[in-house]
């Protein structure tokens, strides 16, 4: 039946005019190995808990060398990547969502063209940017990237995959059922950027640039900036893939952790944990650290696994409703590819290299005066003694970027604020200085304007009275 099934979808492929030859033939491979049902399932008795050899901790690197010209021959082995395919559809916004405004006008690119400039600048090295788009982002980037073309930065756009959703009853490509517009399309998760970057040809032009390492972080991660010490260690140890992981809190239960297993280190995600072992997984105690997509690879190494057709991550099955019709998705994560690199480590960082910018209530925390701006490096305010941010529940008034900024004259002072939660047709005015644990409610119906200049400390506020 399997085989039918692939038989039928591998014609019906072969007669898609958008995508290359080596698209289809990287879907099909994707789909057989779905269809054939061989997936590794973990066993969960064999999970060990990895050692401080395979997941470093930061504060044991060596101090990197302090000299201009050795730091330059470091970044110069650097190639610098964002994933750049995400739109910002869930804040509200159309076109990649890099081009969100975080803070003072600057955009996350923005961020990254200035953060790489400076390095540039100061050690007289060059470190490229590349930024991998999707089909829905790859347009609007082209445009974006101009704004930088007298910066000191060599900047390389490519594409990701782009694959066909398959139609869940009929198990047939969507645009072979006459469905030709972006919809009848899907990027294959980032699990995609290995072949992506040989595909393009960017991998041996960085190659042949003398380049060894290439960083890989989501370009909404305001944290993951290139890190001297990891880079400095990478190369002495010859890491063929760094894994940047940090400590879990209550908020990142969910995220995929590291564990030994069968002698090598490999990413354990949710969806791969038995149902009777989730809660276990799900605990602070027993997986203590969570994978921040901050990534750091050997482009030598990718070049070896993606021409040996190696690179087998585990198959995330994407199940989606889209204009009523019932599609399947087929995706994989990079940092599932972690087992099939030598020498492969995990480096628990400080949380600091994570800051991901995934809601407004996110946005709230790096406008606010909880982080300053300094050469496109976004900093934590030493005054917050607190080592963990502030928990921001905004209502569904402030969902989109909008009218979030809209709602806000200024945004308030956090520095001292433990937890905020804003449901309902709230407005805040300027100065104002949030304290504790502060919770904003107002009544249906009613707008609730908080002054000018207000010092709110844990208090429950329903209404002009309280304030």
């Amino acid at each position: 039946m399997a085989d039918e099934k692939l038989a039928k979808l591998r014609q019906a492929v072969a007669g898609l005019g958008q995508i290359s030859d080596k698209e289809k033939s990287g879907f099909i491979s994707l789909v057989s190995r779905y269809l054939s049902g061989n997936e590794e399932q973990i066993e969960w008795g064999k999970i060990h808990t990895p050692t401080d050899e395979v997941v470093v901790p930061y504060d044991t690197l060596a101090a990197p060398p302090e000299d201009l010209a050795a730091t330059k021959a470091l970044l110069d082995k650097l190639a610098v990547l964002k994933l750049n395919g995400g739109l910002g559809t869930t804040m509200g916004c159309t076109g990649p969502k890099s081009v969100i405004e975080v803070r003072n006008g600057f955009t996350f690119l923005d961020l990254i063209v200035v953060q790489i400039e400076s390095l540039n600048k100061k050690y007289g090295s060059n470190v490229p940017l590349l930024l991998m788009n999707s089909f829905n982002t790859h347009d609007d980037t082209l445009k974006i990237v101009e704004k930088y073309a007298n910066s000191n930065i060599q900047i390389h756009t490519f594409n990701q995959s782009q694959y066909p959703r398959v139609v869940a009853d009929e198990f047939l490509p969507w645009p072979s059922k006459g469905k030709t517009d972006k919809d009848g399309w899907y990027p294959p998760g980032h699990g995609d950027i290995f072949p992506s970057l040989m595909n393009s040809g960017k991998l041996d032009l960085l190659l042949s640039q003398g380049k060894e390492y290439v960083f890989i972080a989501n370009s909404d991660n305001l944290g993951a900036i290139v890190d001297m010490k990891i880079l400095n260690h990478l190369i002495h140890k010859q890491n063929e893939y760094c894994m940047e992981v940090t400590p879990k809190t209550l908020a990142d239960v969910k995220g995929g952790t590291l564990i030994s297993y069968e002698g090598r280190v490999q990413l354990l995600e949710i969806a791969q944990v038995p149902d009777a072992h989730v809660n276990e997984f799900k605990s602070i105690e027993k997986f203590k650290i969570f994978n921040t997509n901050n990534l750091w690879v050997s482009l030598k190494a990718i070049k070896r696994l993606v021409e040996a057709d190696a690179l087998k991550m585990e198959i995330i099955p994407n199940p989606k409703e889209v204009e009523g019709v019932k599609v399947l998705q087929l995706e994989t994560a990079a940092g599932a590819a972690i087992r099939f690199f030598d020498h492969a480590i995990g480096m628990n960082v400080p949380r600091s290299r994570f800051l991901p910018v995934k809601a407004t209530s996110d946005l709230q925390l790096v406008q606010s005066d909880l982080y300053t701006l300094v050469d496109g490096f976004v900093t934590r305010n030493a005054a917050r003694t607190n080592p963990s941010n502030p928990s921001i529940e905004l209502g569904p008034e402030f969902k989109k970027v909008g009218c979030f900024l809209g709602r806000f004259k200024s945004i308030p002072s956090i520095v001292e604020l433990d937890s905020l939660k804003v449901s309902g047709d709230v407005w805040f005015g300027s100065g104002i200085v949030l304290k504790g644990k502060v919770t904003i409610t107002a009544k249906p119906g009613v707008k609730l304007e908080i002054p000018d200049g207000k010092v709110i400390e844990n208090k429950d506020i329903n209404g002009p009275e309280d304030l």
